[in-house]
């Protein structure tokens, strides 16, 4: 194999800081972003996702954001295409690539060699699930699967039937299951990879996150998801992100409008949470901690440490 490609990859939880650290750094290094946030595929939600501004770019390129109508499901198999193809298009621009994104598991499939397609296809057995979802219903199928592999099933929308009997077919052909494999696979990273994660103190990044909720609001969140709500766009992938489906419990009169923003709060500062668990876990990543820091000092020092690392230049 040749020399590997370079790739910067930014992560961390939601609200610490990611985007405006991301410019900055592909301002410095001539870096074009690639999206690693499985929400900001999905047109017509902005606002809740907290896409990237078109003000807050400042010319850097930025990839795979708005590329899904929000009816339409998205793989991690689809994802890890989808990257792959956008490094090696930036690459042969001579700029650098730079992921950014909290969505663990899609960043993970992009820089190792993961194999999605090689275990336990058996076309019969997947006919048999597929007779037993139209005749039971998707949910029928992903309660299977919650039994059988509650892990994969915590990755997989109930409504994704194509992974969900992707997962049981792999379970049934081999008796492994789905997540059994990744696990196993002794991953090969692809590129060669400066891992940045940025953290915060747990209060001051719970504090951040409930503020930007209110800007959300104030942003017009409510509006966002009722022009979804009223085009009776639901049971879809993209619905059930936080931000969505918090307020659709609302409008379909089951949380009152405070029941359903402060469930926003909670479960966004969840989330954020079992995302610092995820990477803490799972990747080999040098963290930076942005609590209160003085932002200028910070990109000094991520940016000392990614250059060292890639051996790069700074745009002169």
């Amino acid at each position: 194999m040749g020399k590997k490609q370079k790739i910067i990859v930014i992560i961390g939880p939601t609200a610490v800081g990611k985007t405006k650290t991301s410019v900055e750094l592909a301002k410095s290094l001539n870096g074009e972003i690639i999206s690693g946030d499985s929400m900001q595929i999905y047109k017509e939600m902005n606002i809740g996702t907290a896409k990237v501004k078109p003000e807050e770019m400042q010319g850097v390129p930025h990839y795979l954001i708005d590329i899904k109508d929000p009816t339409e499901s998205y793989s991690v198999a689809e994802f890890q295409h989808d990257v792959r193809e956008r490094i090696s298009l930036i690459a042969n621009k001579g700029a650098i690539p730079i992921i950014v994104g909290g969505t663990g598991l899609y960043i993970q499939s992009v820089l190792y060699d993961y194999q999605f397609s090689d275990q336990g296809k058996d076309e019969e057995i997947r006919q048999r699930l597929e007779k037993k979802a139209n005749e039971f219903g998707a949910n029928a199928l992903f309660e299977e699967l919650k039994k059988i592999d509650p892990k994969s099933a915590e990755q997989i929308h109930p409504n994704n039937i194509r992974r969900v009997v992707r997962a049981l077919e792999i379970y049934y052909s081999t008796g492994k299951t789905m997540s059994e494999y990744q696990e196993t696979q002794l991953p090969e990273l692809l590129y060669d990879v400066a891992l940045i994660g940025l953290t915060m103190d747990r209060d001051y990044l719970y504090s951040r996150i409930n503020q930007r909720v209110d800007l959300m609001l104030e942003a017009g969140l409510i509006e966002e998801v009722s022009n979804l709500f009223q085009k009776g766009i639901r049971n879809c992938q993209s619905i059930q992100a936080i931000g969505y489906k918090e307020i659709y419990a609302f409008f379909d009169g089951k949380r009152t409008k405070d029941e359903a923003i402060n469930d926003l709060k909670q479960n966004s500062r969840r989330y954020a949470k079992r995302q610092l668990t995820w990477f803490r876990n799972k990747m080999n990543v040098t963290w930076f901690d942005m609590t209160e820091a003085d932002f200028d000092q910070k990109l000094t020092e991520i940016f000392t440490f990614v250059a060292g690392k890639l051996q790069l230049e700074a745009n002169k």
